[in-house]
């Protein structure tokens, strides 16, 4: 039988201080892997690490660089992996700025290519040559619904998701030879501090309160309900485990079923 524990295995989380990435660094603990939390605030990084469980002996840490900089994140984290081996890596980071893609400044594309898909790249190249010497790997990317949909208003998201959906793709090809598998978790409508600003901001826009914008999202999805960050990080951390060493290359909508595709 397949297993689904991590003990043994060391994680490296983006984003992990709220949301989807702390309930994902949470969870991967909870299944025994030593958890490496990054971000830009050293204080909150500190306060996530200490909700992690650790009574599998692990040691859980973290590392302050923020996704603005590539060159930091890449500097920061290939000191700190010189005498260790990370096999596991979520890749996570907060979504662009709201907006329609005719509105979009082009630095705020690359702005958003370098906080996504080059900090992603950045990350995995770090760490795939250790994934490759232990034969075992998991690189998991937290997108959004959008790359199977284009959410309305979100131009400059929609248009970087997509990208980064498609180089996962290409590194999961090239990867699997090597036990290593890429996979994306789209998040749908999930009680986070990012939707409550999108909510704000379409509220704002279309002069409505902003229970009644969160209504008609609500009304969007079959569950009739938001979602909860433990239920994403509950499909990332599945994806981690040995048990799920035949699913690679795929991007899995977690929605209530609101995403109008198969």
């Amino acid at each position: 039988m397949l297993s689904l524990s991590l003990k043994g295995k060391t994680a490296l989380i983006g984003g992990s201080t709220q949301g989807i990435g702390l309930a994902s660094a949470q969870e991967l603990a909870q299944l025994g892997a030593t958890c490496i939390l990054i971000s830009r605030s050293g204080e909150k990084l500190a306060q996530a690490v200490a909700t992690l469980d650790a009574t599998q002996g692990q040691h859980h840490s973290y590392l302050v660089a923020d996704f603005d900089h590539p060159d930091q994140v890449h500097d920061v984290v290939a000191a700190y992996i010189k005498d260790k081996n990370i096999t596991i890596l979520i890749n996570n980071t907060g979504g662009p700025a709201g907006g329609p893609v005719m509105n979009a400044k082009p630095e705020s594309f690359i702005q958003a290519f370098q906080q996504h898909l080059i900090c992603n790249h950045i990350l995995a190249t770090l760490l795939l040559p250790g994934m490759q010497a232990e034969g075992w790997g998991r690189i998991v990317n937290i997108i959004s619904t959008s790359v199977k949909i284009p959410l309305k208003n979100l131009g400059v998201s929609n248009t970087i998701r997509g990208a980064v959906a498609s180089w996962a793709k290409t590194m999961a090809n090239e990867a699997a030879q090597y036990g290593i598998t890429v996979n994306n978790v789209l998040p749908g409508s999930t009680a986070t501090g990012r939707l409550d600003t999108i909510m704000q901001n379409k509220a704002a826009t279309q002069h409505k309160d902003k229970a009644e914008i969160e209504q008609e999202m609500i009304n969007e999805v079959p569950a009739h309900r938001i979602g909860k960050p433990e239920e994403i990080a509950a499909m990332v951390a599945f994806l981690c485990t040995p048990a799920a060493s035949y699913v690679n290359g795929t991007s899995i909508p977690v929605d209530g079923g609101r995403t109008g595709s198969i």
